[in-house]
């Protein structure tokens, strides 16, 4: 008698902790498949992004960039620039960028790597045979060329926006330049990502921000791409350099500034 007395204030204490138990491991669960199906989502998105750039011969399209730097009194300071993009895969490329302290253009015709200051109107050229995935590697090996952005005009964006990738998040939708795009947000060991990827049949990207975590106030860089093309007929020229008057040829490292910001500067904000 006394041990059924005793035992029957314990079945409510036992069962209030069996819900909490069940309560809680629900909830984890609950938010454990949220987070996987988020970056299942996430990935799938970059993933057609990817897949459907790959399946793109021609693109051409009109890019804004920004690039932040911090300076040693941790003020924020932003510079500005604009270009035009032509792809034609597999080996050739033309990037020019225009903004207030260089006026450049990179050309690669498949054979030559060209890169033309027309503030100075001196140009370096380097005979170059590959692929642009080469090209973008060596400027980035041995030229020390960041190529912020490039990421997006290699033969597997989503293997290179994925490498080392700590978190991926499908975060809802935005609208860039009156366009609705899917927003993803990535998270790697020294930066964070975001990119907003048009909603529809052709899934380009529009903007895309790179953070650097390693510098104090978290300078960005990024980029807006406008004006997308992917069935442009091409000229006969359209990888021709043009060049303007008594333009000077030097050598690569006698290139005196084609950045986006002014010499001297130190630029953050780079993956």
């Amino acid at each position: 008698m006394n041990l059924i007395a005793l035992s029957r204030p314990n079945r409510p204490f036992v069962g209030r902790w069996a819900a909490v138990i069940i309560l809680t491991s629900a909830i984890t669960l609950s938010v454990a498949t949220r987070v996987q199906a988020q970056e299942d989502g996430a990935l799938k998105i970059l993933k057609a992004m990817s897949d459907y750039l790959v399946g793109q011969k021609v693109i051409s399209a009109a890019l804004d960039t920004d690039i932040e730097v911090i300076t040693p009194e941790l003020q924020k300071i932003q510079f500005a620039s604009s270009g035009q993009l032509l792809l034609n895969r597999p080996e050739k490329l033309r990037v020019s960028r225009t903004g207030g302290y260089a006026d450049v253009e990179l050309l690669y015709d498949g054979s030559k790597f060209t890169i033309y200051d027309k503030y100075h109107n001196v140009l370096a050229q380097r005979d170059v045979s590959g692929s642009v995935d080469q090209l973008i590697d060596r400027l980035r090996s041995e030229a020390m060329i960041e190529a912020s952005g490039a990421d997006l005009l290699l033969s597997n964006p989503y293997e290179a926006l994925t490498l080392d990738v700590l978190d991926a998040k499908h975060i809802g939708r935005g609208v860039i330049d009156g366009i609705e795009c899917e927003h993803l947000a990535f998270r790697y060991q020294d930066t964070d990502s975001q990119i907003w990827i048009e909603v529809g049949p052709r899934p380009v990207p529009r903007k895309y921000v790179i953070t650097s975590k390693a510098l104090t106030g978290g300078p960005q860089y990024t980029l807006r791409i406008k004006e997308w093309k992917t069935d442009e007929q091409l000229s006969a020229d359209a990888f021709t350099l043009k060049q303007a008057d008594g333009v000077r040829k030097i050598e690569f490292k006698e290139l005196a500034h084609t950045d986006e910001v002014p010499q001297g500067v130190a630029v953050g904000g780079r993956q």
